[in-house]
């Protein structure tokens, strides 16, 4: 049962979307009104594999758009510690200010990358590096909006769903109807468990608005960001109405198996892991990143 009342539930958000291209990521802006406060939710820090640069060219789209209208940064919202892109929350915590905030099961999704990646024991596995660890079903403020943490595990252990409003920002959980659902054989991840959260999101009202964290369009469409639980109830692919557990689980299973890792996951996941800081320089002031062989 939901924690927020009916009248709350019913408020509509403005919602500014920035699609990132190279990574198929949305960046989203939520907030009341001009003037009020805002949260910033799966925000992208540019990194390019081939030179190991980094850039704040997307985080600058969101600054300027939060400055131009005059919002109050309060959350950096994260979906899940994401392997496909590097998240700009430290960015524009430091740019913005705001609270950086995800699951409170980011601590599982912490021991086990810590292993992978032979971590330092300075690499704390509590959660201490976000500022914020939310407990599923936990409600929250933005200025006068009122949000909700729905865990919704299944791609990671750790991901959650923010309601906000007649608005659920999805996370890895569902994707466009035409392209389904989130891949589910990252470590702590399970198909079933996944179909179980995604049955939870479309138990929502029909007219609940859905904002999805990625989208890889096909040639014949352009990226949307926004779809319905009544769209998604009739037209997704692996999970509309009337495709029990097994069928689902059997077609995930079977997909997973022939899906390459996300080009980023490396380093992606190591950093994000620790609330998107990057690792501390060495002596020599350039900072590392490790590439396990043969680990996945």
């Amino acid at each position: 049962m939901s924690r927020i009342s009916r009248m709350e539930q019913s408020m509509s958000p403005l919602i500014e979307a920035f699609y990132d291209t190279t990574t198929g990521t949305f960046t989203y802006v939520v907030f009341a009104a001009e003037g009020s406060a805002c949260a910033v939710i799966d925000p992208v820090l540019d990194y390019d594999p081939k030179s190991g640069h980094t850039s704040t060219a997307s985080a600058e789209r969101v600054v300027d758009f939060v400055k131009a209208h005059g919002l109050q940064v309060e959350w950096l919202l994260e979906t899940h510690a994401h392997a496909d892109h590097v998240s700009a929350a430290p960015y524009l915590k430091d740019t913005l200010g705001g609270r950086i905030a995800i699951g409170a099961d980011i601590c599982v999704v912490q021991g086990v990358f810590k292993r992978v990646f032979n971590l330092a024991d300075e690499m704390r596995t509590d959660g201490r590096q976000f500022d914020h660890l939310f407990a599923p079903g936990e409600t929250f403020s933005i200025g006068g909006l009122r949000g909700e943490a729905l865990h919704v595990p299944g791609h990671t252990p750790a991901d959650m769903a923010y309601r906000i409003g007649d608005a659920v920002f999805v996370g890895d959980t569902l994707f466009m109807p035409d392209l389904g659902s989130a891949r589910c054989d990252f470590p702590g991840g399970d198909a079933g468990t996944l179909y179980e959260s995604a049955r939870a999101l479309l138990a929502l009202p029909p007219q609940t608005r859905l904002c999805m964290c990625h989208d890889y369009p096909p040639p014949s469409r352009e990226p949307r960001w926004q779809t319905t639980v009544a769209e998604q109830r009739r037209d997704n692919i692996h999970l509309h109405d009337g495709v029990s557990e097994e069928a689902f689980v059997a077609l995930r299973t079977a997909r997973d198996r022939t899906l390459g890792m996300p080009t980023l996951i490396l380093p992606a996941i190591q950093i994000n892991i620790r609330a998107g800081a990057l690792p501390e320089p060495e002596a020599n002031g350039v900072r590392y990143l490790k590439i396990p062989l043969n680990a996945f």
